[in-house]
């Protein structure tokens, strides 16, 4: 029976699931996104989230629990240096999950999961420098007259009758 199941034992042992969460955790700091099924996108989300709120830290000790977690160097480096330098006023919420549609062979739902703040397209930072801010006006009548501010100013076109008549 499956009472009070705290997590998604994902089909594998404890040993193989512990692998198979360390590896990606690895694979998403160094690249920023990975591409796998949603299932193991929700586990991931919940295995790295906490390192990266304890890496926020920056203490020996802090490194030395994430490193227990991850077992590899550059993966603790990457991620006490630049992944912290662009949560570090975060207050959580690191990991974004976007679904992908389903995989060919099997049918599993596919998803992307990435590190949010190393996404420029979703950095609302960004988009209120770039494009400054968008209002939503209230709906009404347009105001006629005059000429509108948009309008180009081009001169009309002549036709080849009306040039033939003034000469």
């Amino acid at each position: 029976m499956r009472h009070g199941k705290k997590f998604n034992h994902l089909g594998r042992t404890s040993a193989h699931r512990k692998a198979l969460l360390r590896n990606q955790a690895i694979s998403l700091i160094m690249h920023k996104r990975i591409k796998t099924t949603v299932a193991k996108a929700k586990a991931l989300r919940r295995f790295i989230e906490p390192l990266i709120t304890k890496a926020k830290d920056g203490s020996m000790h802090s490194h030395r629990v994430v490193f227990s977690y991850l077992q590899n160097k550059d993966a603790v480096k990457e991620l006490f240096g630049p992944v912290v330098a662009k949560v570090g006023d975060r207050p959580g919420g690191y990991t974004r999950v976007i679904r992908m549609g389903f995989r060919k062979g099997d049918g599993a739902e596919m998803a992307l999961i990435e590190l949010v703040d190393f996404n420029e397209v979703y950095n609302l930072k960004d988009q209120k420098a770039a494009g400054g801010r968008r209002r939503r006006r209230r709906g009404g009548k347009k105001k006629t007259g005059g000429t509108p501010a948009a309008a180009p100013t081009t001169p009309e076109p002549t036709t080849q009758a009306s040039s033939e008549e003034e000469e």
